[in-house]
């Protein structure tokens, strides 16, 4: 592993001199929540020796790394999903390359479904805590010698004072942030009622295919953590669908009409990032 991450570093400080200090992961339909930064190179992942590429739809695929509110930031414009096919290993591989290159924060982003009925399509959500329902984990296997024990604490997983500035970043711009547990399934298919009535009971206020599975190695990395995520679809109490509704088109589309409002957030929470 320690080989690959160092031809991976090497390729991408071939390309700029700047460390980032966090890495931003941006999740579907949230592409832009993050528009052009100063002093920034853009590389596709399947430029990047050991980077696995993305297939899901609306995830881009490419690493941005430049500086924002004059932050130096890593913007990964998509992630690698489990129900890809990937690994825990395999989906974690960017964050501890980035990591390696001096990344000491991760934000990490995603369009979630609603198991709290007090939220509503487009609410912001600050993740205060997560259920991990994967069945896997990124730190399941033999144990890496190039890093400390498999055991991470994760009883303060996210970081408040990152959820306090975030937070203080929404009222600013007059947006209203929820709170709540995001609970990690493996997926691909959308859960049953059952399901989801078991989730929402189990506490879960939201309910996605990602995010975990960075998070835990972040925490794992000694990285401070902040995870939104905006409520994509209504998942529970909802009668059902017509049949002429792409569920999957209408989570890009309310994720797509977020991220613009997501943008004036994250400029002024980078902004005060910077200052700190």
């Amino acid at each position: 592993m320690k080989v690959n991450i160092d031809e991976s570093l090497s390729f991408i400080k071939s390309t700029t001199d700047l460390k980032p200090e966090a890495v931003l992961v941006l999740g579907t339909g949230l592409k832009d929540c993050i528009g052009d930064l100063d002093e920034s190179v853009t590389i596709p992942y399947s430029q990047i020796p050991h980077f696995p590429t993305t297939t899901a739809p609306t995830h881009e695929g490419s690493l941005l790394i430049g500086k924002l509110s004059g932050y130096p930031l890593a913007v990964m414009r998509g992630r690698h999903h489990y129900y890809e096919g990937y690994s825990m290993k395999e989906i974690t591989y960017p964050l501890r390359t980035l990591n390696a290159l001096g990344a000491k924060t991760l934000i990490v982003t995603n369009a979630a479904g609603g198991l709290n009925i007090h939220f509503k399509n487009g609410d912001v959500v600050i993740i205060t805590d997560h259920i991990n329902l994967m069945g896997d984990n990124p730190l399941r296997g033999p144990e890496d010698g190039d890093l400390d024990s498999r055991f991470p604490v994760m009883t303060q997983t996210y970081t408040p004072e990152l959820m306090d500035m975030f937070c203080q970043a929404c009222v600013a711009e007059k947006v209203l942030p929820r709170q709540g547990v995001y609970v990690a399934v493996p997926g691909p298919n959308f859960e049953t009622p059952a399901e989801l009535r078991f989730l929402h009971s189990a506490g879960g206020d939201l309910v996605g295919m990602s995010t975990v599975p960075e998070v835990i190695m972040a925490v794992y990395l000694k990285m401070k953590v902040l995870g939104i995520s905006v409520v994509s679809n209504m998942a529970i109490f909802l009668p059902e669908k017509k049949k002429h509704q792409d569920p999957v088109e209408k989570i890009n589309k309310t994720s797509e009409k977020a991220a613009k409002t997501m943008r004036k957030i994250f400029k002024r929470f980078f902004k005060e990032l910077n200052n700190r």
